[in-house]
């Protein structure tokens, strides 16, 4: 019952902009060639011509390869920078700017580099998504109470001790707010890779579409991309409360 009240909100919000998306296509005066209705666009499911699945599948694994990517690599280099401060003083101003380049004008180099298909728009994915693991995990590693660091050295821990038992547990929020933003950019950056370059997916599907000014195909294509950035953001949301839970119990 408390979970139902917890949710109760988001769930009408969601409803409200259903229903406002039906008014305004039915009665509102909107053209269904501009925004067709929820109806039309569950029809474009359809499509003989639109193998949905296989279109789906990809997305979702060049954004989950690219996350998962991120993730590892990012975790890496920010306990790197904890254990070794010449080198985050040497690599992460590099890492600022590096940032600062437009991914979408990376996108066509990995094109040429990499070629079509899933390496290319798993690496984009991957480079979108890799900055706020880095800096949020780093961040969360230095920022330990110094009482705390000062009292497991008077008891001689050793450094790996240090790291295991205080900085690490003490990073885990931190790291999960890094993975929950680049859930989102991940699935970005895989619409980004499809658009630029790519033979399959619900980028290629929506730039197909678009050639033919299928608003049906598109709207359809952007509610599945929206889902699996759902399904994204809910396993990293499940992975927070489990290793978070089970922190708090070894505790």
């Amino acid at each position: 019952m408390g979970a139902l009240r917890r949710h109760a909100p988001a769930v009408l919000a969601h409803l409200a902009v259903l229903a406002l998306w039906a008014w305004a296509t039915s009665w509102g005066g909107v053209p269904r060639f501009i925004l067709p209705g929820p109806l039309e666009t569950i029809r474009a499911l359809g499509a003989p011509q639109i193998d949905w699945w296989r279109h789906v599948l990809i997305t979702a694994a060049e954004a989950f390869g690219g996350f998962a990517l991120a993730v590892g690599i990012g975790v890496m280099l920010a306990v790197l920078f904890t254990w070794f401060a010449p080198l985050r003083r040497a690599l992460m101003p590099l890492l600022v700017t590096l940032n600062l380049i437009p991914k979408v004008a990376l996108a066509p180099l990995f094109i040429v580099w990499l070629g079509y298909g899933l390496v290319p728009n798993i690496a984009i994915t991957f480079v979108i998504a890799f900055f706020p693991i880095v800096i949020t995990t780093a961040r969360g590693l230095a920022e330990v109470e110094p009482e705390l660091l000062d009292l497991v050295r008077t008891v001689r821990a050793t450094r790996w001790q240090v790291f295991r038992k205080i900085q690490l547990p003490s990073s885990l929020p931190y790291l999960f707010s890094g993975m929950r933003v680049a859930a989102v950019l991940a699935i970005a950056g895989t619409i980004v890779g499809e658009f630029v370059g790519s033979e399959a997916g619900l980028g290629f599907v929506i730039m197909s579409a678009q050639g033919t000014l299928d608003t049906p195909v598109m709207v359809m294509s952007l509610i599945l991309v929206t889902l699996v950035g759902v399904t994204l953001y809910g396993l990293v949301v499940a992975l927070e409360r489990l290793v978070v839970t089970e922190d708090a119990r070894l505790r």
